[in-house]
């Protein structure tokens, strides 16, 4: 991913939050958007559907019918 996001995604900057799963998902944005400033976090159902286009600025957090986290979040 760093090739594809080089403004996003390298060295010394984090890309992927695997420590989020079973948290909750508001908590889960502050995380990413604190550690990544260059992203925005967007909460969505584990079951939503996406385009597979590579998004450089863009978490999403997918969360369960409680708003707990199901997936580990990354940039794109």
């Amino acid at each position: 991913m760093s090739d594809v996001c080089p403004d996003t995604v390298g060295e010394g900057i984090k890309s992927s939050w695997p420590e989020l799963v079973g948290r909750r998902g508001e908590e889960a944005k502050e995380i990413i958007e604190r550690e990544n400033t260059k992203v925005t976090a967007r909460i969505i159902s584990e079951n939503a559907i996406v385009l597979t286009v590579v998004i450089c600025d863009n978490v999403y957090v997918r969360v369960n019918d409680h708003g707990i986290v199901t997936r580990t979040p990354s940039v794109g």
